[in-house]
């Protein structure tokens, strides 16, 4: 595997608009919100495709999400 890769010429993949998406409205703590914008602006990516991209990763691994017991904050696993 290369350090580095040149996406210069690259060009964006004409059957994106193919796949299946559902527009979706999300309420986000500012906190992470902040998180994927940093991240995006770290590696030039848009916040929102970042998010994508961890969610299809969560799905795919079947990734179970901690249950939150009322008046509790449920702590992110690593």
């Amino acid at each position: 595997m290369k350090a580095e890769y040149d996406f210069s010429q690259s060009r964006p993949n004409p059957y994106i608009k193919d796949l299946p998406k559902q527009e979706v409205t999300l309420l986000l703590e500012e906190e992470t919100l902040q998180y994927f914008s940093t991240l995006s602006q770290q590696i030039g990516v848009p916040y929102q495709q970042l998010m994508t991209l961890y969610l299809q990763d969560c799905a795919r691994a079947q990734q179970a999400i901690p249950r939150q017991k009322k008046g509790r904050k449920v702590q992110a696993h690593a």
